[in-house]
């Protein structure tokens, strides 16, 4: 018997190593993220994606590489984007993972000719997955909590259309109001802090660590 335990104790001791590997993998593939796409390091960025990745946001929900691509277009363009992380929770079970990360995401451009910057503040909900020894994000849903929108020239205010900035959900609707002013096609239907949308994401999370398929995100 005892001879028995000691075994199952290094079983044991083998798994929460593997364990605390996997989040230090997923936490420095999480703050590469935010690093490789601010740099315009496509190449690099691109790592931190399976192929079948897919990745949802205000102004884009399609794979993994053609967001690269609209990435790397803005990026070539001139649009300022930038993005930072706060705290990172990471729930490991086999080869499958969820994450949270605390982000922070900033956008310049011009409302009516007045230059500002609207501040985001949200949670990155990642889907991962270990193939091949290698953890890549299998899906991406930014969660959108809160946003301003400031003057860039303490000169000058933008005059805001309330009725198309109350058309977007609060937690991004000055984020919206921007990137609508500047070409983009906005989703009005993104989760918050509270609501129908963050609830069926958290359930779709619970799914993938339960072993479903990626399907599971495109309910």
């Amino acid at each position: 018997m005892l001879r028995q335990a000691a075994g199952q104790d290094a079983l044991d001791a083998t798994e929460i190593a593997q364990a605390a590997m996997d989040r230090m993998a997923i936490h420095e593939l999480l703050q590469n993220w935010v690093i490789w796409r601010d740099a315009g390091d496509w190449e690099q960025f691109a790592t931190v994606w399976h192929d079948d990745g897919r990745m949802h946001a205000t102004w884009f929900q399609a794979s993994a590489a053609e967001f690269i691509l609209g990435c790397r277009k803005g990026f070539e363009a001139g649009v300022i984007s930038l993005h930072s992380l706060g705290g990172i929770s990471v729930e490991v079970l086999g080869s499958r993972a969820t994450a949270q990360s605390k982000m922070q995401i900033i956008q310049r451009g011009a409302v009516d000719g007045v230059e500002v910057d609207v501040t985001c503040l949200g949670r990155f909900v990642d889907a991962l997955e270990k193939r091949e020894g290698r953890w890549g994000i299998v899906f991406r849903q930014p969660v959108y909590e809160l946003d301003r929108m400031t003057a860039v020239g303490s000169d000058q205010v933008p005059q805001l259309d309330q009725a198309l900035l109350e058309s977007f959900p609060a937690g991004y609707r000055h984020l919206a109001y921007l990137q609508t002013k500047v070409g983009f096609a906005v989703y009005n239907n993104l989760p918050g802090t509270r609501g129908p949308e963050i609830a069926a994401l958290n359930s779709s999370m619970k799914q993938w660590l339960g072993g479903a398929g990626a399907e599971c995100f495109e309910s």
